[in-house]
């Protein structure tokens, strides 16, 4: 927030006057990609009127470990905070709805390149979902703490693609990040 502070001149929105000014969609620790973020007040009550009703897709590429028998599929399982540790989330019946879809782009040596659309937004969403069907994110410390991490600085977990509508002008937008270079050295 403080990089986007100096970078905008202080130009952002004032709707979260908390510790995230302008921020609408954010990354969990370790996570590398892209943000989105309002400059005004106007785009961020337009943008966030979007995101509720999901008309923002945010599409993220990961390495999962263990291999898919399947080339694609959806994870519907509800998420809410886990009963025996308060830092992580957990799929339980109590928990928010939740929606995931996954492709497989490629099998590795490690494990599986996912391409993973988010239909809802859940904290930690993609790590849950993927730890629940037996496939945790590479290199993720919370939800793959006894896995081997192959020396990975963070998990291998990109906001890849955002698409939504400007918020002033209308047109489509279509922005993409590269994935880093730890990432693919994996």
């Amino acid at each position: 927030v403080n990089a986007l502070l100096h970078h905008t001149g202080g130009n952002l929105s004032s709707i979260d006057q908390g510790t995230r000014p302008g921020i609408l969609h954010r990354l969990d620790k370790d996570t590398s990609g892209l943000l989105l973020v309002a400059k005004n007040n106007i785009s961020h009550r337009r943008l966030a009127e979007d995101l509720k009703e999901r008309k923002i897709t945010r599409i993220y590429e990961c390495i999962v470990y263990g291999f898919f028998k399947e080339k694609q599929g959806i994870i519907e399982a509800p998420i809410g905070r886990d009963s025996k540790d308060r830092i992580k989330m957990a799929v339980h019946a109590e928990g928010k709805y939740a929606k995931t879809y996954f492709r497989v782009l490629e099998s590795l040596k490690h494990g599986t390149y996912l391409r993973v659309k988010l239909d809802t937004g859940r904290t930690h969403q993609i790590r849950v979902h993927m730890h629940f069907i037996g496939h945790p994110v590479m290199g993720d410390r919370l939800y793959a703490s006894k896995r081997k991490h192959f020396g990975l600085e963070g998990q291998c977990l990109h906001a890849r693609e955002l698409h939504f509508m400007h918020p002033r002008t209308g047109e489509h937008m279509k922005i993409q990040t590269p994935l880093p270079s730890w990432f693919t050295s994996t």
